[in-house]
């Protein structure tokens, strides 16, 4: 899953600073971990234990044209059977949609709540489900993401993967990529952590 909208020229967080409460530093915000195999440059190889995430699908049709955005901060404010205020962490994953399949637009389960047991959610199209571990051929860039960044970032990992003789595992949806955004709109565009993943073919 990733976090941008797909459509050109939207700034995704944008939404995220209409709903309040997603003005502090990224660095107060828990981030999901991984282990760096291989860094060059721009590029690298991690591994991801399992993630539990607040998901729900998305058209990303624009800044939210859909709700998915708005349908997860309400989850984490307390639309959840035990009333529970869920802190915000970073990144947001976003997938686009492809043949088979919706996109889909997730928030990354605080590692406390995770082990707890996320509560379910009242209302809406969100569900809690886990995101399972891998490795991931990443490539990190900044700038506000649109379309055009993405495809373009897209590419040049896919070049280097194909030089390191990286496979992307083919059995998720053709080897399709995510995105994961980590900054608040007040976050300048060169300042900003955007990331590309492939999650890889496993090893044997």
């Amino acid at each position: 899953m990733s976090c941008v909208p797909f459509s050109s020229g939207v700034d995704f967080w944008s939404v995220a600073g209409q709903a309040g409460g997603m003005a502090q530093p990224k660095d107060e915000y828990e981030t999901a971990r991984y282990k760096v195999l291989i860094s060059d440059g721009k590029f690298e190889v991690r591994d991801y234990p399992d993630l539990m995430l607040a998901a729900t699908t998305t058209n990303q049709g624009g800044a939210d044209a859909d709700g998915s955005f708005m349908q997860l901060f309400r989850y984490i404010s307390g639309a959840n059977e035990a009333n529970q205020k869920i802190p915000m962490t970073t990144p947001v994953f976003m997938s686009k949609p492809t043949a088979s399949s919706s996109g889909q637009m997730g928030f990354v389960m605080p590692k406390e709540v995770a082990e707890r047991g996320a509560p379910n959610p009242k209302v809406g199209q969100v569900e809690v489900r886990k995101r399972p571990g891998g490795r991931f051929a990443v490539v990190r860039f900044s700038g506000i993401m649109t379309s055009k960044l993405v495809e373009q970032f897209a590419v040049e990992l896919r070049a280097w993967m194909e030089e390191k003789g990286l496979k992307p595992d083919e059995a998720v949806e053709g080897g399709s990529f995510e995105t994961a955004g980590y900054d608040s709109p007040f976050t300048p565009g060169p300042e900003r952590r955007n990331e590309i993943l492939i999650r890889l073919k496993p090893e044997g």
